[in-house]
C-alpha cells in the first residue's frame, strides 16, 4: 500500500471533499489573481520604425503603451532571421537548444520545435491559464512532413496560424489553418483578420474568470506587404514600397487598438501584461536607425528591435531602460512577474528582469547574450556587457538563405576565426574595430563565448 492508499483511508470522505475543494478553490484563486498575459509579435519590423523609437510611421496605439509601461533603449532578437527568434522568445532558451537553427521550410526541412521544449504557453496553462495563439507561427507544422507537432502540442488550447507568410500577401490571405483545419481564403489584411480571431476567442472563452495568454503574432511587415491605400497614401505613393511598408506597420497598429479596446472591455487595464516586440530586425537598410546591417546579419541592424512592457500598477510607467534585453529574457521574465517558477532541470539562456521593470536597481545578467546563424558573416555574436564580439566560421560554410540540414554536423563541431571587438556604448553603429588595441579584452570575451557555444552545441539536434 502507498502512500496516497493510506491518506485516502485514514481522512473521512466528508473531510477529503472538504479539502479537496478548498485545495481547488486556493489554485483557483491563485490563478485568477495573476494578470492576463498578452504578447504582440512584429514581423521583420525594425529597430527605428515605430513612433516611439523615432520612427517615420504613426503609431500612436504603441506609443501610449509604451508611455504608460517600459520601453527598453536596447532591445535584442533572439536571431536575426524569423523561426529561431521566435524559439527563442518562447522557451527563453538559444534556438540551437530547441532544435531550430535557421528560418523552417517545411517542405525541405525536418526541422521544428522541439516538443520536449517547455514553452510560456505550457507554462501559463499549468499556472490555470486559457491559452490561445493567433498569427504566423514558422516554427513547424505538419503541412508536409506529418511529425511535426502543432501549437496545440506546445501548450495551446486553440490556435489560428500560417505555417510562415500571409499569402498571396498581407491582403486576403488563403493561408491560414485554425485547430488543424484550412480556413481557405479570407477577405481583408491580414493584421486585422488576426485581431477578428483574438477578439472572437476572447469572447468565446467558456470560464471568463480563469486568466488568459494570447499569443499575437502578426505578418506585417514581412514581404510579401500589403495595406489599404488610405493608410500607404499617408507615406508616399501607393505603389511605393517604402511607403506601403510603412502603411502595413500603421495598419497594424490600428488592429492593435481594436484588441486593447477588447481587453480594456473585459477588465482594466491593470489586469492585463502586454509585451510588444519584433522577431528580427528590418530587411530595409532605412529602418535600422543607421546600426551595421540588417536582417539576416548578426550585426546590431539585424538584431535590435523594439521592446516594450506594460502592466499597470506593476511595471514603470514612462521609464525607458537602458538595461540591454532581448527576446530570450521573456520566459523567466514573465515567470519572475507572475511569481511562477520557471521549467525545473532546463538552463534558460535569459535573465528575469522583472526587478529593473518594477523598480529594483540592481541586475546582473548571468550569461551573456549570444547569436549564431548560418547565412551570416559574422557567424557567431555575442555582447557581454558594453561590448560585442563577433566572429566567422573557420570551416567553409555556404551562406546560402536556404538552410541545409546536412550543415548540421559540421556547425556543431566548427569554431571560429576573425574576431572583431565592438564598444557598443560608444560606438553603437560598430564602425571600429577594437581586437588589435584591447587582445586581453578578447581573449576573456573568446573564452567566453566558445564555452555559451560548447553548452549551446551540445543541446543541438542533428535533424
Amino acid at each position: 500500500m502507498d502512500k496516497s492508499e493510506i491518506f485516502l483511508q485514514l481522512v473521512p470522505v466528508k473531510s477529503l471533499s472538504l479539502f479537496f475543494a478548498t485545495l481547488f478553490l486556493a489554485l483557483s484563486a491563485g490563478a485568477a489573481d495573476r494578470p492576463n498575459v498578452v504578447i504582440l509579435l512584429a514581423d521583420d519590423l525594425g529597430f527605428q520604425d515605430i513612433g516611439c523609437y523615432g520612427g517615420p510611421v504613426e503609431t500612436p496605439t504603441l506609443d501610449a503603451l509604451a508611455a504608460g509601461g517600459t520601453r527598453f533603449a536596447t532591445f535584442y532578437a533572439g536571431c536575426a532571421v524569423c523561426s529561431p527568434s521566435r524559439a527563442t522568445l518562447m522557451t527563453g532558451r538559444h534556438h540551437i537548444r530547441a532544435g531550430v537553427y535557421s528560418w523552417i521550410s517545411d517542405e525541405r526541412q525536418r526541422s521544428h520545435l522541439l516538443e520536449r521544449e517547455v514553452t510560456l504557453a505550457e507554462i501559463l496553462k499549468k499556472a490555470g491559464y486559457d491559452t490561445a495563439h493567433v498569427g504566423k507561427w514558422h516554427l513547424g507544422l505538419p503541412t508536409a512532413k506529418d511529425d511535426k507537432p502543432t501549437p496545440d502540442q506546445h501548450g495551446f488550447d486553440h490556435w489560428f496560424a500560417t505555417w510562415n507568410n500571409a499569402e498571396p500577401s498581407h491582403r486576403d490571405p488563403a493561408t491560414f489553418i485554425r485547430n488543424g483545419e484550412p480556413v481557405g481564403p479570407l477577405e481583408g489584411y491580414s493584421c486585422q483578420l488576426v485581431v477578428d480571431e483574438a477578439i472572437r476567442w476572447l469572447g468565446q472563452r467558456e470560464d471568463s474568470s480563469r486568466p488568459f495568454f494570447l499569443n499575437v503574432w502578426f505578418h506585417e511587415p514581412h514581404a510579401p506587404i500589403a495595406a489599404p491605400d488610405e493608410i500607404v497614401s499617408r507615406y508616399g505613393d501607393i505603389k511605393n514600397k517604402a511607403a506601403i511598408y510603412s502603411g502595413t506597420i500603421d495598419n497594424t497598429d490600428r488592429a492593435i487598438r481594436r484588441l486593447l479596446a477588447k481587453l480594456h472591455e473585459l477588465g482594466p487595464p491593470e489586469d492585463t501584461l502586454i509585451l510588444y516586440a519584433s522577431d528580427n530586425g528590418s530587411y530595409r537598410d532605412d529602418r535600422t536607425g543607421g546600426l551595421r546591417g540588417k536582417k539576416g546579419a548578426n550585426w546590431e541592424g539585424g538584431l535590435r528591435v523594439p521592446g516594450i512592457f506594460s502592466w499597470p500598477g506593476k511595471i514603470k510607467a514612462g521609464h525607458v531602460s537602458e538595461i540591454p534585453a532581448g527576446l530570450v529574457d521573456v520566459v523567466p521574465t514573465v515567470c519572475g512577474l507572475l511569481g511562477l517558477d520557471p521549467p525545473s532541470g532546463v538552463h534558460l539562456d535569459g535573465a528575469d528582469l522583472s526587478g529593473p521593470l518594477t523598480g529594483a536597481d540592481e541586475f546582473t545578467r548571468h550569461q551573456p547574450f549570444f547569436w549564431h546563424l548560418q547565412r551570416s558573416r559574422p557567424i557567431v555574436a555575442m555582447r557581454d556587457g558594453d561590448f560585442c564580439l563577433v566572429a566567422d566560421p573557420d570551416y567553409e560554410l555556404p551562406t546560402d538563405n536556404m538552410f541545409d540540414e546536412t550543415w548540421i554536423p559540421a556547425i556543431r563541431a566548427g569554431g571560429y576565426t576573425h574576431y572583431q571587438l565592438f564598444d557598443l556604448k560608444n560606438d553603437p553603429h560598430q564602425t571600429r574595430d577594437l581586437a588589435a588595441d584591447q587582445p586581453e579584452r578578447v581573449e576573456s570575451l573568446k573564452k567566453k563565448l566558445l564555452q555559451i557555444n560548447a553548452s549551446v552545441m551540445a543541446d543541438g539536434t542533428v535533424w
